[in-house]
């Protein structure tokens, strides 16, 4: 949404320059991309979960997802080279502004028992890994028309150079970290 990404404007930017004391508004960190990947092992014994599951990430996101296939034959979990195993997209500037606002106000509030994301779930280079366990959190999916609850990986990857920027640019877009 236009509210999020004017907000990073007028809040974050000046929040940011003045606790790390940067010259220049291009050293400001921001969020690049986020991408969401969910992985159905089970689509190699039926065809229609990678259907379903596109179709759920599509309503999710706003964006077509793209199928991702396997590289490798591993003959122990029946898998050759070249099948559906997953599903994975990529958001950038609106949908991105508009998937996380909707992430962090709607949807994680509508997890059970929710008291914060990890804030230790960085991966050295400023980028943030979020693991959700069931697509029901977001309300564009209906309960009766699912067959699986599946979960998905969400990674933000940040143009910080530190983990103490990204948690820094995380928490002032409204990410809710959970208290040490």
């Amino acid at each position: 949404m236009a509210r999020l990404k004017d907000m990073y404007k007028a809040e974050v930017v000046p929040a940011l320059m003045k606790k790390f004391e940067y010259t220049s508004v291009m050293q400001v960190p921001k969020l690049d991309k986020i991408i969401i990947n969910v992985g159905c092992g089970d689509a190699k014994d039926n065809g229609k979960v990678i259907d379903t599951v596109v179709s759920e990430i599509a309503m999710i996101t706003g964006q077509q997802p793209v199928v991702t296939r396997a590289r490798k034959s591993v003959a122990n979990f029946k898998l050759r080279e070249g099948m559906p195993i997953g599903v994975k997209v990529t958001l950038r500037s609106e949908k991105m502004y508009e998937f996380l606002d909707r992430l962090f106000n709607v949807a994680l509030p509508r997890v059970r028992d929710f008291r914060g994301i990890n804030p230790n779930s960085f991966d050295g280079r400023g980028n943030y890994a979020l693991g959700i366990r069931e697509q029901l959190i977001f309300p564009e999916i209906e309960y009766d028309k699912i067959d699986k609850i599946r979960g998905m990986d969400i990674v933000f990857v940040t143009t910080a150079n530190t983990d103490e920027e990204a948690r820094e640019l995380l928490s002032l877009m409204g990410a809710p970290f959970a208290k040490a």
